[in-house]
């Protein structure tokens, strides 16, 4: 079957078709991939890959399951010791059910420098952890000689170090080196001259770069651009040039600059040439040096390897000794070197027969994308080494006895020899509050489980909540959760499965949103007894608001996020760092009302417009509909008081929809083709009568220029597939809404044509009327409060005729608003947006998108995938161990990565800041006064408190909205005598409260200084 034909399961792959495109899924699809060594390395690339949807994956491993594995493999289970299985029959069932459309395949075959290694022709990529340099020699010679060349890829983790290598052959085409959506720009101007100076519309930045290619369409005056392509040089944000425009026509107005991708050919170079001259990926540029000295490193412990037929053992120092003797010998014959790091080389020495998990976690993250793209050819590769270390969770430990590392035959063995006994014992004592089950979430539980967090009898425990319930969608990413698991909660279905991994962890799952309102069950109390909070969020003021808690509590907190291939990290320490508050993203630029409504320019516009409708139509009007017949049970009584001029809030809009109710199917089509006539004919007729195409503005210029387009009415057409699905679509919902059965006979096209053959669409004069043009003016109220006396006369005349006509019962008087669902095909949602976006992008002369770019764009749908999860949350545990072993500031790392570059950036967190409010008085964001009063505390003593206590008078007291005491606002200086108690009029059970006070400025004129909050307890210190 060709590639190109196969169908994608929209349900189960749409976030990740946002990330990879159909292209690539598909050539996934047809890909065979052999994995050898499933080891805690192995199985996090296996995992991810079957997630991914290749066609076949081999996994390969020739040994038993151990103990050691338990803390490694987070498929292995007890029972697998026991019986003594071998490695890749005790992971295959798991393995094989993650996705039910990969084949997996295992084997336990011997492969060493003598097999042949022909069997490996059928595979498209091939992945070695665990396996020797000389063999990896062996096999990338041999996958280089094929043609096409079977792309290659090693990677190990050892202890706290890791690496990852690429060889996708001499000529690797990339088509798409970033996964961008291509940037569509519109012209302001552009020069006559060489070379030709190109302006972006308002100042808008083009966010291009030079060297790339563009073309134009819709340029009015220059029209000889139009189609043609040309590398641009930038020259500002707002500016570039294309070369020689001097002998076009003039430019007059309009135009939209189009970016153009084009693929690029990628060089790799063999396994032997890049051992000695490797070309390495600097993930952190605080130790540049770094890759190059691991490198050196890591040759050195491959011929300890080889010469003593073992690893270094754990905390040996005669091993550590030949191990830097060894990088020294093997640093010399490097062409591409850096000084020995001496300390380095002891630490890899010391850990290398230890495993860290979450290195395991985010270097097989990283290590999957790279299968994916080696697979289609889709973002760009890593040229060829990348390199990195956890140095900074062990750095506290050089005193350490050695004891300390050295196995104890538990599944927590690999972890020991990293990082010690002390360590494991601190991790089983955690008490963890992870906020959000979805894909970040399962894999922090995975890191969670194999770390050891929170065991049982050890005083730990991980507390979980997530309100939301698995859908299929979910399984693409979220491995905790299986098919059979659908509908049911995230928090308790994805904690059974931790146990699962580990069963002596301690963990409870709830169904609770943590905001304000669980304020009662997330209280502060709650928070005082965490040692850690993370998030696994996908939205930002839930983020902010836990973030605001952690710090009012004074707990760490590890965020984490991704979007597509690019992911984020953030370690937020007590009295060490800023937090996630402190920083802010410029707000997202919202749609102009009026663009909305009548000027749209670009594809996102009408899809907007038509998400609006949606709401508009089958959620807001109808939960208004439904709100109104509540409050006033009888339309005879709505009547009667309209009669007597009451003014009912709604009641000419409610009437009006009442009068319009449907009654049966065929009503539903005809509402649904007027809606057709009013939106994408009306309109545009209406448009044009108030502002003619020839109509020009002030300043001479027309009014019909770039972005605004002129509308065209559309004629409705039977035969045209786009106006019947917007029919069908339409009337659906409102036969949904107004609890209309229909048949699937119903909506076939003969039934709908004949329905529709009788219709009468009365003629349309326009009016005039006045048209919003500023874009500065906002979307009024959906209800019209103001109705005009013929309205009202109006909606007395309707409703007395639907009183009459007996359409006014309990049935007539409720609706079934929709709440929007994109997630669901069956329901008709996109189907209706899709439609309505098109018909307009029309209209407008826009083109148009498809139902699966609909979706994204309508659905706010975040792009996902497992590779980018997988990789932040062992980035996030990385950093869990270094606030459990209570390192200091300069140990921790934030990490922002962008895995389709690749791009891998590590930065120290900002520092936390402290603003002065006097000489020797300062606060930061940690910092929180404290005040004890008694039942007849004033706020006069409050202030003398705070100012006994802290040096400094209060001139402002604020309780969340409410001003307890600003000296200029008027009765307030009265307030002094009052009792606290009185003014914040606590709850019986709130024993505190957080104020916020400001004071004075040292010079006159300046506003008042910000201070900490300050807790005020109403009742004196416990003795």
């Amino acid at each position: 079957m060709a590639a190109d034909s196969m169908e994608i399961d929209d349900t189960l792959y749409s976030r990740q078709r946002y990330v990879l495109g159909d292209s690539a899924m598909q050539q996934m699809a047809q890909s065979h991939v052999f994995l050898s060594g499933i080891g805690g390395l192995g199985i996090e690339i296996a995992k991810n890959i079957v997630l991914a949807g290749v066609k076949a994956l081999t996994v390969h491993d020739t040994k038993k399951c151990e103990t050691w594995d338990l803390g490694t493999n987070f498929f292995i289970r007890e029972e697998d010791i026991l019986t003594q299985r071998s490695r890749v029959e005790a992971v295959y069932s798991h393995i094989a059910e993650l996705n039910p459309y990969v084949q997996v395949n295992i084997s336990a075959a011997s492969l060493d420098e003598n097999t042949d290694l022909s069997f490996l022709k059928q595979f498209q990529c091939v992945i070695l952890t665990d396996t020797r340099i000389s063999l990896q020699k062996k096999i990338n010679d041999f996958c280089r000689l094929q043609q096409p060349p079977i792309k290659f890829i090693s990677s190990d983790v050892y202890g706290i170090c890791a690496r990852i290598f690429c060889d996708f052959g001499d000529q690797f085409e990339v088509s798409d080196p970033n996964g961008e959506e291509v940037k569509e720009i519109f012209v302001q101007s552009i020069t006559k001259a060489n070379p030709g100076i190109v302006t972006c519309l308002e100042n808008r930045t083009h966010g291009l770069q030079s060297g790339q290619t563009v073309t134009f369409k819709e340029i009015n005056g220059m029209s000889e651009l139009n189609g043609n392509t040309h590398q641009i040089e930038v020259l500002s944000p707002y500016s570039f040039s294309i070369g020689d425009t001097s002998d076009l026509e003039d430019y007059t107005h309009g135009g939209i600059v189009c970016q153009i991708k084009t693929p690029k050919t990628v060089c790799f170079e063999s396994l032997e040439k890049q051992l000695s001259n490797p070309s390495c990926l600097i993930a952190d540029f605080s130790k540049p040096e770094a890759p190059l000295q691991l490198h050196a490193a890591f040759l050195a412990l491959s011929k300890f390897q080889e010469q003593h037929q073992r690893m270094p053992r754990i905390g040996c120092l005669q091993d550590a000794d030949i191990m830097l003797k060894l990088t020294e010998d093997v640093n010399m014959s490097l062409m591409n070197k850096a000084v020995v790091n001496e300390e380095l080389v002891r630490w890899l020495s010391r850990s290398a027969r230890g495993s860290l998990p979450p290195l395991a976690a985010a270097v097989g993250g990283i290590a999957s994308q790279e299968v994916l793209k080696a697979l289609t050819g889709k973002f760009s590769p890593l040229q060829q080494w990348l390199y990195f270390d956890a140095v900074e969770v062990v750095k506290g430990t050089e005193t350490v006895s050695c004891e300390e590392f050295f196995p104890r035959g538990d599944r927590y063995d690999a972890l020991r020899a990293c990082v010690g006994e002390i360590m494991c014992q601190k991790l089983h004592r955690l008490k963890v509050f992870l906020v959000g089950c979805g894909a970040i979430g399962c894999e922090m539980l995975k890191n969670f489980a194999l770390l050891g967090v929170s065991l049982s009898g050890k005083s730990g425990e991980i507390i979980i909540t997530d309100p939301d319930l698995i859908e299929k969608s979910n399984l693409n990413r979220q491995f905790l959760f299986r098919p059979h698991h659908i509908q049911k909660p995230k928090s308790t279905t994805a904690a059974a499965a931790t146990l699962e991994i580990n069963p002596q962890v301690k963990i409870s799952a709830r169904l609770n949103k943590v905001c304000p309102a669980t304020e009662n069950i997330y209280s502060d109390e709650f928070y005082s007894k965490l040692d850690v909070v993370v998030t696994a969020l996908d939205n930002v003021e839930a983020r902010r608001y836990i973030d605001s808690r952690s710090v009012s509590n004074q707990r760490p907190l590890l965020d984490s996020g991704t979007m597509g291939t690019k992911g984020h990290t953030e370690v937020i320490v007590p009295n060490l760092t800023e937090s996630y508050n402190s920083h802010r993203d410029p707000p997202e630029e919202e749609i102009p009302f009026c663009t909305l409504k009548s000027f749209p320019a670009v594809i996102e516009h009408t899809i907007q417009w038509a998400r609006d409708k949606f709401e508009s139509l089958f959620t807001h009007k109808p939960s208004i509909y439904n709100k109104f017949w509540q409050t006033h049970s009888s339309a005879e009584q709505v009547l009667q008081r309209m009669k007597s001029r009451e003014s009912l809030e709604g009641s000419f809009q409610v009437i009006k929809l009442l009068s319009r109710r449907p009654a049966q199917w065929e009503d539903c089509v005809l509402l649904a083709r007027f809606k057709f006539e009013k939106y994408f004919k009306r309109k545009a007729v209406q448009l044009l009568h108030s502002f003619p195409i020839d109509t020009r503005l002030k300043d001479g210029s027309l009014f019909w220029q770039s972005p605004k387009r002129p509308p065209s009415p559309i004629e409705f057409e039977f035969k045209d597939e786009l106006h019947f699905n917007f029919i069908v679509s339409a009337a659906r919902l409102f036969a949904t809404v107004y609890n209309i059965s229909y048949t699937q006979k119903d909506v076939s096209p003969a039934s709908i044509i004949q329905i529709l053959s009788e219709v009468q669409i009365p003629n349309y004069t326009p009016v005039e009327k006045k048209i919003e043009t500023d874009e500065n003016a906002k979307k009024p109220d959906h209800i019209k409060l103001n109705v005009s006396s013929e309205e009202e006369r109006e909606a007395i005349n309707l409703l007395e005729r639907a009183i009459s006509n007996n359409i006014v019962s309990k049935e007539h008087l409720q609706t079934t608003p929709i709440l929007f669902e994109k997630d669901d095909d069956s329901n008709g949602h996109i189907d209706f947006i899709t439609a309505a976006s098109n018909l307009r992008a029309r209209m407008y002369s826009i083109e148009s998108a498809d139902r699966f770019r609909t979706k994204r764009i309508a659905g706010k749908i975040i792009p996902a995938i497992a590779t980018a999860t997988a990789a932040v949350s062992g980035l996030v545990a990385v950093e869990l161990l270094k606030i459990v072993a209570g390192y200091g500031f300069d140990s921790f790392r934030n990490c922002f990565f962008n895995l389709a570059l690749p791009i891998i950036v590590f930065t120290k967190p900002a520092e936390v800041r402290r603003t002065q409010i006097r000489e020797g008085i300062s606060f930061s964001i940690w910092d929180r006064w404290t005040i004890h009063g008694k039942e007849d505390f004033t706020l006069s003593d409050f202030i003398n408190a705070v100012q006994e206590k802290y040096g400094i008078e209060p001139t402002m007291v604020v309780y969340g909205v409410k001003m307890l005491y600003v000296p200029v606002m008027p009765g307030h200086n009265k307030r002094l005598k009052l009792a606290m108690q009185k003014l914040i009029k606590p709850s019986s059970e709130k024993k505190y409260v957080d104020l916020t006070v400001s004071f004075p400025p040292e010079s006159d004129g300046d506003e008042d200084l910000p201070g900490p909050p300050v807790r005020y307890h109403f009742s004196q210190e416990d003795n």
